[in-house]
């Protein structure tokens, strides 16, 4: 038995208390999603004076910052920790992100279910919150930066050990993400501190909205790819492995994370197309470089289905498709983050919809939007966190991935895929034929075309019903996997290059060039329009709080 394949104890704690925190959110906000989908049938009305946007607000932060967040951060100290190592003192570091976080995120839960913060997930102003909302923003995002410069160090460290070495695959990869988290929270953490908080205790009478959205957006799309590139992280440096293959290309994988690094933050204002008080000709070129980031994604869909072709073709399979059947489907480390990898074909489909100018005027702001998110975020990335989760949890918890636990794990799979299939699917048609987003249940005083929406918002409520069976399955999996899985050494399952790959280029190792272009094309894409927006923005607004009265 490899002892090796273990994470040194301290490192593994670390990761794991970072890992209850993703479960706990998953649990609490698959719940809360739950409630919303019954409220939208119009049959169900939330006991005890509850609000639709407060449950609402918790669906969103709760999933797709504190789970997402707590999760890759701590999937990325397991990955740093077996390529590049860890340092007591970095692990004490880590450990102060961790607290750091956690209290932000506390303070910012207690607000949102006090109903003192129902701003929803981009809590955009003028709707505002009580200060302690921001005060906790704040804190998850310093957090999270203590946490990039643990990561960053460790890279350093490493380098400093072996000079003129290539980095390790997976340590390069973690290191791209967390610069594009840096970068892209920069504008999060300018909004919320200079904007927001004096606002919102009344130190200021008003507040830009169009500055706060916009970097809101500098920050909001760039999310997107943090949570997207530790999935990445898995399909080109785990399942390899998995599937007994090799790594397609190091240099093809450097590249695809570099042009993320470049492509993935000055396209903010695809999002604000519909935008009034931003130029034209900036929407453009933002759309433009939003386009650009569908490149690096072509590059890991060839890659990823040379490794599996080649790894088929590896088991004697000799017919055009023979490969594809020889995959290992019943190895639940590999079907559910395959799962997701082919849900991000509709998903990247549809995010070429919403970046369009013209089919953006269609779907803007109705419940296709939704559905796109939860094909993304929900399938594509959860699915893989899933799958990463199944040997994860035993590596870290001293346990083995046995044989109920992979049975679990498909069994859970197939729920999730089923579920999200029909409240995704369901979702994408309503906002066809009009039905807003971010709205509770309403026939909008009888109108026609109001319902039509109605029998897609059942099958939303039918959808959520099976995704939080799926919930349910996954938690008791993670118990399971926590504390009754026999004791063993778990693998933990890092691929290797082929013998015969060709050389990965150094200059994928020049940080300062990629790192300077990327700084260059967000000066560019910013600097004239933000310029702008300031001088010639409309007047500023006082602060609206939801439920009205609520202070």
């Amino acid at each position: 038995m490899n002892i090796k394949s273990a994470l040194p104890k301290k490192d593994a704690s670390l990761t794991m208390a970072h890992m209850w925190v993703a479960f706990i959110s998953l649990l609490i906000g698959g719940l809360m999603g739950l409630l919303q989908t019954f409220v939208r049938t119009g049959k169900i009305t939330l006991p005890f004076g509850i609000d639709y946007y407060q449950i609402l607000t918790v669906h969103g932060v709760i999933l797709a910052l504190v789970l997402t967040t707590f999760f890759i951060i701590g999937f990325q100290f397991a990955l740093m920790s077996k390529t590049v190592g860890m340092s007591n003192g970095q692990r004490k570091w880590g450990w102060i992100a961790f607290w750091i976080m956690l209290l932000g995120t506390t303070a910012t839960a207690i607000m949102i279910l006090l109903g003192k913060a129902s701003v929803l997930y981009t809590f955009y102003a003028p709707l505002a919150a009580h200060p302690i909302f921001y005060f906790g923003l704040t804190f998850v995002v310093v957090g999270s930066w203590v946490a990039c410069f643990v990561n960053f160090h460790q890279l350093f460290k490493w380098k400093k050990q072996n000079p003129g070495e290539k980095s390790p695959l997976l340590a390069f990869m973690v290191v791209i993400n967390m610069a594009i988290w840096f970068i892209a929270t920069l504008g999060v953490a300018a909004t919320v501190l200079i904007q927001f908080i004096p606002w919102s205790l009344g130190l200021v009478d008003e507040i830009n909205i169009l500055v706060s959205r916009t970097l809101f957006w500098y920050f909001g799309h760039p999310l997107v790819y943090f949570w997207l590139l530790p999935a990445y992280m898995a399909w080109y440096g785990i399942i390899p492995k998995i599937i007994g293959g090799k790594i397609f290309s190091d240099g093809l994988a450097r590249l695809a994370f570099i042009l993320f690094l470049l492509f993935s933050i000055p396209v903010g204002f695809h999002h604000q197309l519909l935008e009034p008080g931003i130029d034209p000709f900036w929407k453009y070129i933002q759309v433009v470089l939003t386009f650009a980031v569908a490149i690096p994604s072509l590059l890991t869909a060839f890659s990823m289905f040379a490794v599996f072709e080649s790894a088929g073709r590896a088991k004697g399979e000799r017919s055009l498709f023979g490969w594809f059947k020889a995959l290992p489907w019943k190895d639940v480390r590999f079907l559910a983050p395959m799962v997701g990898m082919i849900a991000f074909i509709p998903a990247g489909a549809g995010g070429l919809v919403n970046a369009s100018n013209q089919l953006n005027l269609v779907v803007h702001n109705t419940i296709w939007v939704t559905g796109h998110f939860h094909l993304t975020l929900a399938t594509t990335v959860i699915l893989t966190f899933f799958g990463i989760s199944y040997w994860l949890i035993p590596v870290l918890t001293g346990r083995k991935l046995d044989a109920k636990t992979n049975r679990l794990g498909i069994m859970q799979t197939i729920v999730w895929t089923l579920g999200m299939f029909i409240m995704s699917g369901s979702m994408h048609i309503a906002g066809l034929l009009g039905a807003p987003r971010r709205s509770s249940f309403s026939e909008y005083n009888g109108s026609e075309q109001a319902v039509e929406w109605i029998g897609y918002q059942y099958a939303q409520a039918i959808g959520g019903s099976i995704l939080f069976i799926g919930i349910l399955l996954m938690m008791y999996t993670f118990f399971y996997m926590t504390f009754s899985a026999p004791k063993g050494i778990e693998e933990f399952p890092i691929a290797e290059e082929e013998i015969d790959a060709d050389t990965t280029p150094m200059i994928f190792e020049n940080w300062r060039l990629w790192i300077g272009i990327a700084v260059v094309l967000i000066a560019f894409a910013y600097t004239i329009p933000f310029i702008d927006i300031i001088q010639n923005s409309p007047p500023g607004a006082p602060p609206f709080q939801w439920p009205i009265g609520r202070s």
